[in-house]
């Protein structure tokens, strides 16, 4: 069992929930997942972890309502309720090292994974650059504690509601043709925006990395539901990653892949990159 200690409805459809779960808290690393099941019944969800307390053993979670699990999960467990099973952490931790300067971008509820790596980052002496962005200002999350994090912080929204009008890659680009030298690129989101952020920075040969997360469904490797192509190879995002060099990833084969099943959908994502969603 783990306990809900802290719920708060963070935008449309998104939920912070504070944990209890000491077992995670005490081995999590940044970049690292959790398999959640809410009770009996319930299927499993793979769930990345957004914020760990090791000293109080909670971790957090940002969960968006996008299907019978996740609106489970949501809109009728509270404070105080107990969550049957949260196993973890899961998939290979972020790598971390000083490499100078570190651009983190996170689209949509990728924000929420992206901060523990850029706070690791930021805390081990890389200058970190966050771009966030979202559809309109309302989906906007975790902005000050990004900020809090970043020696540098670019917002945008689909709609200009928020920030610079546009999508993530934009200040990404103009950065990267004024000539500053950024030594990794890390990306987190909906797979056309990381499709996206790759092709940005592959004309500049800029290292980059993309966190497949959003793919997953079983978690353990058996279901192939996080199958990628990466270099040619087969790989599982739940259990060979979720952290893939972005330029080796197909993501055009991916991206055929979610759009086979586009229409079993419960209800749209909220994105943060180069919309719409699933089309190029």
């Amino acid at each position: 069992m783990a306990k809900i200690i802290k719920k708060l409805n963070v935008a449309p459809a998104i939920y912070e929930l504070i944990i209890e779960a000491p077992l995670v808290a005490h081995k999590c690393q940044p970049g690292q997942f959790v398999i959640v099941r809410t009770d009996e019944h319930s299927e499993r969800i793979p769930l990345t972890i957004a914020d760990f307390d090791i000293d109080n053993g909670h971790i957090t979670l940002i969960v968006q309502t996008v299907g019978n699990t996740t609106g489970h999960l949501c809109e009728i467990f509270d404070v105080g309720d107990d969550i049957l099973d949260i196993v973890g952490p899961l998939g290979h931790p972020s790598v971390m090292k000083k490499f100078g300067t570190v651009a983190v971008i996170g689209g949509g509820i990728g924000v929420a994974p992206v901060f523990p790596i850029a706070r690791a980052y930021h805390e081990i002496g890389n200058k970190v650059i966050s771009i966030i962005g979202a559809r309109s200002k309302d989906l906007i999350i975790w902005q000050k504690k990004m900020a809090a994090i970043s020696d540098v912080m670019f917002i945008t929204t689909d709609d200009g509601s928020a920030g610079r009008k546009g999508f993530v890659t934009d200040p990404l680009r103009k950065i990267l043709e004024a000539g500053e030298k950024i030594d990794l690129v890390l990306a987190i989101g909906p797979v056309i925006m990381m499709k996206n952020v790759a092709a940005v920075t592959a004309p500049f040969n800029v290292p980059t990395t993309a966190s497949l997360n959003t793919i997953m469904v079983d978690g353990t490797g058996m279901c192939g539901g996080c199958r990628v192509m990466v270099g040619g190879e087969n790989k599982f995002a739940c259990v060979d990653g979720p952290e893939f060099d972005a330029h080796k990833v197909d993501f055009q084969n991916l991206v055929m892949r979610q759009q086979m099943y586009r229409h079993q959908e419960a209800m749209e994502y909220s994105c943060g990159g180069n919309c719409k969603c699933v089309e190029e």
